[in-house]
């Protein structure tokens, strides 16, 4: 093979793309002959059938066993193969709050074991940001929690167990996401904290993954001026080489966070920012989820600077070559044949998933009699959970209200005779729901706030609030069933 070519294979062999709908679309094929990377399904990719999602996903992987099948199984909020349903597994919030490593390793194993039996050997997951800002919009019940020792041993757990099924782990988003007020997909946030601060607290769980063996971990599109006054992590030399490569010693694959987010391409574009991610020390490029109908062109447009980078002397031949040659190790490593998976190894999962969820619950407490009327308030969600199902308790109630943001009269609800529930999701997160729920909570004050989200301070001094820490169908199935246990036993006195 000539240098042009090894350097163009090579190009196309740092690519982690991406295509529309739920069909593998006829160009795909040739990107691969050319040394495609990879690619990573997203909620677009999906129909509501999970079964649609596995077969899509094995007509993908029998196009190279070569080819990096990667997506987004966090459990919890952020599911893609259950993104009609919500997953039927706790989130990482439940599963550190319940603080048991063997369950997390049994999470992590049944959905690595369901990932492998499509040929989905790429898990970009798990989320080890420390959520030490409980107003961060994309982290949240994401995070196993606010403190570095927990976040650790939980983040080291889900690696081994997803990693025992021969799914690789990606765990993220390096160095540390949890600290910001700000969603890099929209914006570029800022994380000013001193270099002692992020040792003590950012990177502890990092650390603990590398030492489990994490195969993969994701860059983020923050600034960190400790580190790197001027530029993104995932566009950092001395963030992904000098501290990631270098200091920790981690020696896997640095794939970066989606390169059409905001934090990273907004203002000089997905090509350019492939080019400085991959100078910088990243080695699988993920360009997002091609919304724009320009179906391979996305692709063609990276590897085309990538070249031409390499021919300017802007990018080294031998930092490109380094790139896709741990690409292939990666490939080696995890892209072997379709496992079916155990169903014992599904169970376990399951099971303790559901146990753990059940456990974190707060109390709920009594009722008046009555049907109740329930509420589910609005407001939101961050691209990563995308329109994911989620919320649904599945209790008798005289109605379910999708959109109560202030077009729901106040008075009328709070003069409803029977239980009053509303169930949120951040409830503090959207300034007209957070009004109507405090107007509510004040006329009412034995509404029964359900809050799925991380518990703001806010949402924390109202009078009656149950916490599920997540809204995965897991965690709506077990509160609701307390509810359901609680209005059967009510007393019908008010609290």
């Amino acid at each position: 093979m000539s240098p042009d070519a090894a350097v163009r294979r090579a190009a196309h062999r740092v690519v982690l793309g991406a295509f529309e709908g739920p069909d593998v679309p006829a160009w795909l094929p040739g990107l691969v002959e050319d040394g495609l990377g990879g690619i990573c399904l997203y909620g677009n990719n999906l129909t509501a059938d999970p079964a649609d999602a596995l077969t899509l996903a094995r007509e993908v992987s029998a196009l190279s066993p070569a080819l990096t099948l990667a997506l987004d199984e966090e459990g919890g909020d952020v599911t893609r193969l259950h993104y009609a349903t919500g997953s039927p597994y706790p989130g990482n919030a439940v599963l550190g709050r319940y603080d048991d490593t063997a369950t997390t390793d049994a999470v992590a194993a049944a959905i690595g074991a369901t990932l492998k039996s499509a040929g989905i050997w790429l898990n970009l997951a798990p989320d080890a940001d420390i959520n030490s800002n409980p107003r961060n919009p994309v982290i949240g019940t994401r995070s196993f929690g606010d403190t570095p020792d927990l976040v650790a041993r939980h983040t080291a757990a889900w690696v081994g167990g997803l990693q025992e099924q021969g799914v690789a782990a990606c765990v993220k988003h390096f160095p540390g996401h949890g600290d910001t007020e700000a969603d890099s997909h929209l914006a570029l946030p800022r994380v000013d904290a001193d270099l002692e601060t992020l040792r003590a607290r950012e990177l502890v769980p990092f650390v603990a993954a590398i030492e489990a063996g994490a195969a993969t971990i994701m860059t983020s599109h923050i600034v960190l001026p400790a580190l790197d006054a001027d530029r993104p992590a995932t566009l950092s030399h001395a963030i992904l080489t000098g501290l990631l490569r270098d200091e920790l010693g981690f020696d896997g694959v640095i794939v970066t966070d989606a390169l059409d987010m905001a934090g990273a391409s907004a203002t000089i574009g997905i090509p350019a920012a492939a080019v400085a991610s991959l100078a910088a020390g990243a080695d699988l490029l993920c360009i997002g989820p091609s919304l724009r109908g320009r179906g391979p062109d996305d692709v063609r447009d990276v590897v085309a600077a990538i070249v031409a980078a390499v021919a300017s002397g802007d990018l080294s031949a031998a930092r490109l070559h380094d790139a896709a040659a741990r690409v292939d190790a990666l490939a080696a490593s995890y892209g072997t044949d379709v496992v079916p998976a155990d169903p014992a190894v599904v169970d376990r999962g399951l099971t303790l998933g559901g146990t753990a969820a059940a456990a974190v619950l707060d109390e709920i407490g009594t009722f008046r009699p009555g049907t109740p009327l329930v509420v589910r308030l609005e407001t939101g969600a961050n691209m990563a959970v995308g329109g994911a199902a989620w919320g649904d308790l599945g209790i008798d109630a005289t109605t379910l209200v999708p959109g109560a943001d202030g077009g729901l009269d106040v008075a009328e609800v709070a003069s409803y005779d029977g239980p009053v529930i509303v169930v949120a999701r951040s409830a503090a997160a959207d300034d007209r729901a957070w009004t109507w729920l405090r107007s509510l909570v004040e006329q009412r004050p034995d509404t029964l706030v359900v809050e799925l989200g991380w518990p703001s301070p806010e949402v924390m001094t109202l009078p009656r609030v149950v916490r599920g820490w997540g809204a995965s169908a897991t965690v709506s199935r077990v509160v609701g069933t307390a509810i359901a246990s609680a209005l059967a036993e009510s007393t019908g006195e008010e609290r």
